[in-house]
C-alpha cells in the first residue's frame, strides 16, 4: 500500500505542478488509507466526500469546556453574521481567531446544520488559547467586487470594537481565510481602503489556498461573476503587489494535492513575498491533503498546518 500511495503521488506531482521535493513526514500524520482515499479522490475541489472523510473524527454539539454565540451580527446584511467562540472558564485576554470560510466566490457558510465543519476550527482556537470568531459574507453575482473586502473589514471593525467583553485581545487579531475566503483576507490586507480600524486592525493574516494575481491565468465563472468580465480592472482588484507593500506579517499555504492554479498561485506570492522590507512570508505547503481536506483535518490529530499557524502566532510581536 506504502509503494502504491508513492507511486500515485509521483504520478499525480508529474500531472500538475507541486512541490518537487517533499521531506518524509511521520507516519502518525496522516492514516495511511486517508492519505489513499485523498490521493483517489485527487486535484479536485469535492466538499461532500472530503467531508465524508473527515466529519467522523470530529467533536459533535454541546462542546465541553467551550461557550457558543450563534448568529451575531455585523453589518445590515442577511449574511452579516459571525459564531464567537470562548472557553466557559475565565481566562486571561486571548488573541483572536477570525475564520473566513470558501465557497468559489458564489456559494459557501461558516456552517452548515448538522455539520461539523467550521465549528471544527473554532474548537481548535479555543483549546489553544484563541478566542475564534467564524464569519460569512455576502456572495456573487448578487454582491461583486468589492463586496468581500467590504465585509471583511466590518468584520474586523466588529471584531476591535466587540471582543474585549468576550475575552479577546483586541490588538491580537488574526484574520485566517481558505479559498475564496482567502481571497478575500488578501484583498482586505492589500487594499487599504477598505480598513475601517486603524492600520488594518490586524496582528496578523493568515491565506490558506488563495487566488492572489488574477492576471496570472485565465479567469473562471466564479470570478467572473464576482471580479466582472473587463480583464482591465483585474491588476488593481488583484492583491499580490499591496500584499508585498503591506506592513501586516501574514502566512500562506496551500495544499500537495491542491488544483494546480493554487499551487502556481502560492508560488507566485511567496516569491513576490521576498521583495517586502521586512523579508519574505512565511510560507507552507501542506503535504498529503487536498483543498479540502487542508481544513477539515483541523482539530484532528494532525497538526501539521495547525502547528505552522501556531508558530506564526507566536512569531508576531
Amino acid at each position: 500500500m506504502r509503494l502504491a500511495i508513492s507511486a500515485l503521488a509521483a504520478a499525480l506531482m508529474l500531472a500538475g505542478p507541486a512541490l518537487a521535493q517533499q521531506s518524509p513526514m511521520p507516519e502518525a500524520a496522516m492514516p495511511e488509507d486517508l492519505a489513499w482515499k485523498l490521493l483517489e479522490l485527487g486535484r479536485v475541489i469535492d466538499p461532500p466526500k472530503t467531508a465524508a472523510l473527515y466529519a467522523p473524527l470530529q467533536q459533535k454539539e454541546p462542546y465541553q469546556g467551550v461557550k457558543v454565540e450563534r448568529d451575531v451580527k455585523y453589518g445590515p446584511a442577511d449574511r452579516h453574521l459571525l459564531d464567537v467562540f470562548t472557553p466557559e472558564t475565565a481566562a486571561p485576554a486571548r488573541a483572536v481567531l477570525v475564520y473566513i470560510h470558501g465557497g468559489g466566490l458564489i456559494a459557501g457558510n461558516k456552517r452548515a446544520p448538522g455539520s461539523p465543519f467550521y465549528d471544527n476550527i473554532m474548537l481548535w482556537a479555543v483549546k489553544n488559547g484563541f478566542v475564534g470568531v467564524n464569519a460569512t459574507y455576502r456572495l456573487a453575482p448578487a454582491f461583486p467586487w468589492p463586496a468581500g473586502a467590504e465585509d471583511m473589514g466590518a468584520i474586523v471593525q466588529w471584531v476591535s470594537e466587540n471582543i474585549a467583553s468576550r475575552g479577546g485581545e483586541p490588538r491580537r487579531i488574526f484574520l485566517m481565510g481558505q479559498s475564496a475566503g482567502a481571497i478575500h483576507v488578501a484583498s482586505y490586507v492589500s487594499h487599504g481602503e477598505f480598513h475601517k480600524v486603524k492600520g488594518g486592525g490586524l496582528a496578523g493574516a493568515i491565506m490558506v489556498s488563495g487566488i492572489y494575481d488574477l492576471t496570472a491565468s485565465p479567469a473562471g465563472d466564479a470570478e467572473l461573476a464576482y471580479y466582472g468580465s473587463d480583464p482591465s480592472r483585474y491588476a488593481e482588484r488583484s492583491s499580490l503587489q499591496g500584499l508585498v507593500a503591506s506592513p501586516i506579517p501574514f502566512l500562506i499555504t496551500a495544499a500537495e494535492l491542491d488544483p494546480p492554479r493554487f499551487v502556481e498561485q502560492f508560488e507566485l506570492m511567496k516569491q513576490a513575498s521576498c521583495k517586502r522590507p521586512s523579508g519574505c512570508a512565511r510560507s507552507f505547503m501542506l503535504p498529503q491533503h487536498s483543498h479540502m481536506s487542508e481544513v477539515y483535518a483541523i482539530n484532528t490529530p494532525d497538526t501539521r498546518l495547525t502547528d505552522e499557524i501556531l508558530e506564526f502566532v507566536k512569531s508576531v510581536k
